[in-house]
């Protein structure tokens, strides 16, 4: 049967896209360490090039890589970790086996092909085992006691003491003293609990998500004059910081992503409101005025 034009350009495109997700994975196998993990890369990378190879019988046509998505998933995959780059790249996928299962009537083997790409992921699912992952619980506790707790602090410190360096110092010391606490306290949890988790790396994590996000926190008011547009903006930031942070959970874990944000933002916000009225009755009560 012949092919239509019209499904001629849609083949290229398929094309384009296995040919570049074959380099991706080509490239991922190449940089990883475990022998597990690079033996299903490469599988996968030559079932990319197979389905490319594919396309190509009806296209009778070459297409170049895209040498922009290779780098961009590849650095993703190297800077925020192995498995949300691969889930962030396979989330595109979906909408392909869609597409590829449309041309069936016309194309019979786009049926094999989209099989396969549901394999693909199925496989990747089975595979990916980061330790970043696996602390996961750890990091949360770390940024959501920050978020709550120092929004909260500084919000009640900008009008008790309307002074920005005030805040910004005060808020570093309570700050920097809770997040030591915060990872002793995983420490001797962790350690107490029969899990196969490092008390001392869960620690660490909780410890580095709590410090990390203090220091996003006050940045405003060490940068900024005014301290109701500090405030502002730390709010600002916080949300910022539970929106990525739960985007990274929701690709990275499968969960979904409004809810957990709308928990975390309302807590986080709502605590911050809470405490800026309890320094201002603080303020009124005790007659500070700096």
């Amino acid at each position: 049967m012949p092919i239509s034009e019209k499904t001629i350009k849609i083949l290229l495109k398929y094309q384009k896209n296995e040919i570049t997700e074959h380099n991706i994975y080509l490239k991922l196998a190449k940089r990883e360490k475990s022998p597990e993990n690079r033996k299903v890369f490469e599988e996968i990378s030559a079932d990319e090039l197979r389905h490319y190879n594919q396309w190509r019988e009806y296209t009778k046509k070459d297409v170049s890589p895209d040498r922009r998505r290779i780098f961009f998933f590849f650095v993703i995959s190297r800077l925020f970790g192995l498995t949300f780059g691969v889930k962030l790249m396979e989330r595109g996928e979906e909408s392909a086996q869609t597409k590829y299962k449309k041309l069936i009537d016309e194309i019979p083997g786009a049926g094999i092909i989209a099989e396969e790409e549901d394999r693909h992921e199925n496989a990747l699912l089975q595979l990916l085992d980061e330790e970043r992952l696996r602390y996961t619980g750890s990091m949360v506790l770390g940024l959501n006691d920050a978020l709550v707790e120092l929004t909260g602090a500084l919000a009640g410190f900008t009008f008790a003491l309307r002074n920005t360096k005030l805040v910004a110092l005060t808020g570093a010391i309570t700050g920097f003293a809770a997040a030591l606490s915060m990872a002793a306290s995983e420490y001797l949890s962790k350690k107490s609990d029969e899990t196969d988790k490092n008390p001392f790396k869960a620690s660490l994590y909780t410890g580095s998500a709590y410090i990390i996000t203090v220091v996003l926190l006050i940045a405003p008011f060490l940068l900024l004059n005014n301290i109701f547009i500090c405030l502002a903006t730390t709010l600002i930031t916080a949300i910022a910081i539970i929106a990525v942070f739960n985007y990274y959970i929701s690709v990275a874990k499968d969960q979904k992503f409004k809810n957990r944000f709308i928990e975390m933002a309302g807590l986080s916000v709502g605590v911050a409101v809470v405490s800026f009225f309890i320094g201002y009755l603080l303020r009124a009560f005790i007659g500070v005025d700096p």
